[in-house]
């Protein structure tokens, strides 16, 4: 089997950490829409990346989650960008972030039924004819369960991931989040997802919020932390079930800590993987 990976989101701020540490990084993921307009020199730089680390694109603005089509415009754009940087992968969301022709500024769950596993079935195969290829999905966050619902988070996804025969990426930290804000256990709702398609893992932190009147707290994903603990239990579970090469991902958005303490959480990651390999 092919060995597991550890790498980070490329974020201009931790540029100077990442390029002096690049033999601890085994891989790259880039946010695919900050260079579909990119000057000629930061595509230069984003190739130049490319050829001294694996890259993987990761897009957050087609909304591929919807009973409404696809933009071509948007995907031709990976499209172009995927062959100008030779990208090995390339990603997606599960959520919705239009309607209406009104841009809502984020990435929304749609209300998980069959018709939006219809549309995404839809534009999963739309994006994988003009890019080229088949993207990784990845299960996004929610404070609240979409409504509307008819289906469970573990049915949906595992209804899009089988039915669109793609890759799962598997943010454990919105899994998280998911699972104690509707009163799940995290682990079990894990268990029932399709392990062995998980192609890659994106781990990350978030802080607790207040409810609307005080009744209560939930957690928001937010990237500006560290990954919690429960988030690493869940990568060694993980790494027990999976028998496949898992390729680990930390995301961090903001409030940015040294570079080693940066380097810290990736050694977890690779702990936590070791862990769960082992048993």
């Amino acid at each position: 089997m092919a060995a597991d990976r550890v790498g980070l989101g490329w974020r201009g701020e931790l540029a100077a950490g990442i390029l002096s540490n690049l033999a601890q990084i085994d891989v790259l993921e880039v946010i695919a829409d900050d260079y579909y307009r990119a000057s000629r020199a930061s595509m230069d730089a984003l190739c130049s990346l490319a050829r001294q680390v694996p890259v993987s694109l990761h897009g957050v603005g087609m909304g591929l989650a919807s009973t409404i089509a696809a933009e071509p415009r948007r995907l031709h754009a990976m499209a172009r960008l995927m062959k100008l940087v030779q990208a090995e992968s390339w990603s997606e969301h599960l959520s919705f972030v239009r309607a209406g022709g009104v841009e809502i500024g984020h990435l929304a769950a749609p209300p998980r039924t069959p018709e939006t596993v219809a549309g995404t079935l839809a534009n999963i195969a739309l994006a994988s004819r003009i890019v080229g290829s088949t993207p990784l999905m990845e299960n996004i966050a929610t404070l609240v369960k979409p409504p509307a619902s008819t289906l469970d988070e573990a049915e949906w996804l595992a209804q899009i991931i089988d039915g669109a025969q793609v890759p799962l990426l598997l943010d454990l930290h919105n899994l998280y989040a998911n699972a104690v804000n509707s009163g799940q256990d995290p682990q079990a709702l894990l268990l029932r997802l399709p392990l062995t398609r998980v192609g890659a893992v994106h781990l990350s932190g978030g802080h607790w919020i207040d409810e609307p009147g005080g009744t209560g707290r939930r957690l928001l994903d937010d990237h500006l932390h560290d990954v919690p603990a429960e988030v690493f239990d869940l990568l060694t579970v993980l790494a027990r079930q999976a028998p496949q090469a898992l390729t680990v991902i930390l995301e961090r958005d903001g409030n940015y800590p040294s570079f080693e303490h940066v380097l810290d959480q990736l050694a977890l990651a690779r702990a936590a993987l070791r862990a769960g390999r082992a048993a």
